[in-house]
């Protein structure tokens, strides 16, 4: 497939079958992911990849962090109780979670150098997956701003910030093609003063 191919064809995947990637395929994802820009070769993003047994203690902390945000009711009533299964069953048939996340800098500026680098080397693992066959679902969620959830992955939520948590994958259903904007109403282009 051709890079313009690749990118035109790319979808984000919500449904996985139960395989899991094999880990060298895992590792040669993100080192073609690694060739995103960055500012001043920081390449400030770090991965923390959950499968197996990771996985389930990582839904497990989701899910902690959902009743604590008041997303799930702690009311232990057997609808909740079941609603909370069905969630716990979607996510550990996901066979991989990967939180990225970085150091943040002190620096606004410096904040967002890092975040966009961190956005161009998701884009790039998703691209470089769809190149394997593995799809992936670039997710940004509620306990991403949970300082007991960054506490209970190892994390400090007054040091790192969580850019993403991507859900990997082979698709079990690939989506259709969503029509894009025509980019002749996006682009303005200014060849005179103003």
């Amino acid at each position: 497939m051709s890079l313009f191919e690749t990118i035109k064809n790319r979808r984000s995947i919500h449904v996985f079958k139960n395989e899991e990637v094999d880990e060298n395929i895992l590792r040669n994802i993100f080192t073609y992911a690694s060739y995103a820009p960055s500012h001043y070769m920081k390449e400030s993003w770090n991965i923390k990849l959950y499968q197996k047994k990771g996985k389930v203690a990582f839904v497990r902390e989701i899910l902690n962090s959902y009743v604590r945000i008041g997303m799930i009711p702690k009311d232990g009533q057997p609808k909740t109780e079941k609603m909370m299964a069905s969630i716990k069953k979607f996510l550990e048939d996901i066979p991989h979670h990967a939180l990225i996340y970085f150091e943040k800098p002190e620096d606004p500026i410096r904040y967002e150098e890092e975040y966009a680098s961190i956005c161009a080397f998701i884009q790039n693992a998703q691209l470089a997956a769809w190149e394997y066959g593995v799809g992936m679902l670039w997710t940004i969620t509620p306990y991403m701003h949970d300082a007991k959830f960054y506490e209970a992955v190892g994390l400090n939520a007054d040091k790192h910030k969580i850019a993403a948590v991507m859900q990997i994958g082979y698709p079990k259903k690939i989506p259709r093609a969503k029509p894009r904007t025509p980019i002749a109403e996006k682009l303005h282009i200014i060849d005179e003063p103003f």
